[in-house]
């Protein structure tokens, strides 16, 4: 009855919010108990003058339901010295209270670590998700031990190397059941909390290989070994994203690498244990600040889109990249034909089916600092113009002092029409926030059937936006591996309603500051029965028909779908 009123009275405020109309989002953020503010981490060492811009990171939010109630919980980074990162649990009323201290996962910033990212995955396959915790520093890895604490298993797990790392994913790429790390660096594993060269920043705009790179952490039930070499992954781009999803429907999952500074990559698995580096024949040079790695099948073709937010601004016009997969190993990049080539600073950016119409939408947040009126931009010209000069040495570029760069701009809503064209809604939804965006994590974290948003926001406030939008047709599934890994990440989930198909994929943490749940949702439009195909990362395929719409479905692999039920 509690949380009957409870959600009853969210609603209400959701109406008033929107004028009764209109908007399909509200913004709960504080109604939820979500109230930290994320602070950028200040420097104490010579360079600290100009690297605010570099290190305004460290924003994010991974979702996964770590208690196993039903209900989708959020975990936050914060990125100063002092800072404590949250742990929301999801109370199952549309309110969240920070438990991170209780459990044991509050800690992540120190005077040598800065809390970057994080990333749910189930490391030793016991059906709980482990949490990793990203950081320039040295990060970490805590087991979930079931009975809301955790422990940290770093050392143990093989995992204590000394890197500046930015973001991670987790997938079995060599198929043996059980997931993988993959790790994308920024910097190199120098200590940029106390430098000992001043030679640490990057040496070209466009293809700098002084950078962080790739570290690839093959599982062996729970012990981690890098083995980047023997599977052909190795590179020294300024990492920003990493990305995974089956481009060749082959049965093994690929990976796209966004790099800021050095070429973004794009490597296809071979299907023993290794990669190949495709990048000129998959996509070509690539010359842009890559942000995000998002997939999915945008125009409802059966192949696996790519989505990478770039720079786009007065002075870089650079442009978003929307890869279309053409089915062969090969991309065409249709941003400017879809719509979705500018959306300024980029940073993460998702693909999903918000109003539940059978099509992918696009959130993408922007903005890199937003400070004084004065702009840092005529300071990197003056920089740049210089005849002869050393990038590298961080000594050569000029104070930023209170200065913005590229701040104060609109996040980006992009309504997919039918796989022709997509259309900018962000103001008329209410997301469109000036805040400096980096992370969208999605879940429907009240079980109403429509995806909501957090997303999270540089030296700011975060977000959580409940969707509101108008009722509609969906169905969603959640896996669990027997012969594949137990999470069941890579499996390709394809639905037929209402004469349309659509096909997803459970991922590993694509998306650049941030993890959506693991759900795989569709919006079904006006149809109220779907059949459904599985094929398991095993290579067991399972075909369902005449499921009901409205109601998420638990698989187990081999068994038959039951019903998602809450535990209160």
């Amino acid at each position: 009855m509690r949380r009957n009123l409870s959600l009853a009275l969210v609603a209400a405020a959701v109406l008033v919010a929107n004028g009764g109309a209109g908007r399909w989002f509200a913004d709960v953020t504080g109604q939820a108990g979500i109230r930290h503010k994320h602070t950028n981490r200040a420097f104490e060492n010579p360079y600290a003058h100009i690297m605010a811009g570099y290190t305004a990171l460290g924003a994010s939010g991974a979702v996964a339901d770590f208690d196993g109630d039903g209900w989708e919980d959020i975990f936050a980074t914060d990125s100063q010295k002092s800072g404590k990162n949250r742990l929301y649990r999801n109370n199952g009323n549309l309110t969240f209270t920070d438990v991170a201290r209780e459990a044991g996962v509050a800690e992540g910033n120190d005077d040598r670590n800065a809390s970057s990212d994080a990333l749910w995955f189930d490391y030793n396959g016991d059906g709980r998700p482990d949490l990793f915790v990203i950081r320039f520093g040295q990060s970490l890895l805590y087991e979930n031990l079931g009975n809301g604490k955790f422990r940290d298993v770093t050392r143990q797990a093989g995992l204590t190397r000394y890197a500046n790392s930015i973001t991670a994913i987790a997938f079995d790429y060599d198929l043996d059941s059980d997931l993988d790390l993959f790790v994308g660096d920024y910097f190199q594993p120098v200590d940029i909390f106390k430098p000992n060269t001043p030679r640490f920043f990057p040496e070209n705009f466009e293809t700098a290989n002084n950078g962080g790179g790739v570290a690839v952490f093959r599982n062996d039930k729970g012990a981690f070994t890098n083995v980047s070499a023997q599977v052909g992954i190795k590179i020294s781009g300024w990492t920003l994203d990493l990305g995974h999803a089956d481009a060749d429907l082959d049965g093994d999952d690929d990976l796209y690498v966004a790099a800021d500074f050095g070429t973004d990559r794009f490597f296809v698995n071979n299907g023993n244990g290794t990669f190949t580096d495709l990048t000129d024949k998959a996509i070509g040079v690539d010359s842009k600040k890559g942000m995000n790695v998002d997939w999915g099948d945008f125009d409802n073709d059966g192949y696996f889109d790519v989505y990478v937010t770039n720079i786009t601004d007065d002075y870089m016009r650079e442009g978003n990249f929307l890869w279309k997969n053409n089915g062969n190993l090969t991309f065409t990049d249709v941003s400017r034909e879809m719509n979705v080539h500018d959306t300024g600073w980029g940073w993460a950016a998702k693909f999903f089916d918000y109003d539940n119409d059978g099509w992918q939408d696009i959130y993408a947040v922007n903005g890199w600092v937003s400070a004084g009126k004065d702009s840092y931009v005529p300071d990197i010209f003056e920089m740049v113009v210089k005849a002869n000069q050393d990038f590298a040495d961080a000594r050569n570029w000029p104070p930023m002092g209170n200065k913005s760069l590229s701040g104060y701009q609109k996040n980006r809503l992009f309504r997919n029409h039918g796989g022709q064209a997509f259309k900018d809604e962000a103001t008329l939804h209410g997301v469109d926030s000036v805040r400096d965006g980096r992370g969208v994590a999605l879940a429907d974290f009240d079980r109403d059937g429509r995806v909501d948003m957090f997303v999270s926001n540089a030296n700011a406030e975060p977000f959580l936006y409940r969707n509101t939008a108008p009722a509609r047709s969906w169905i969603g599934f959640e896996f669990e591996g027997r012969k594949s890994n137990r999470s069941a990440i890579g499996a390709v989930v394809t639905v037929t309603a209402g004469g349309r198909t659509q096909k997803l994929f459970v991922n590993g943490g694509n998306g650049f500051a941030s993890q959506s749940s693991r759900e795989v949702r569709f919006g079904l439009a006006d149809a109220g029965q779907a059949a459904v195909k599985v094929r398991w990362p095993s290579g067991e395929t399972q075909v369902f028909e005449n499921l009901a719409a409205n109601k998420t479905y638990k698989i187990a692999e081999g068994g038959k779908p039951a019903a998602w039920m809450a535990k209160r």
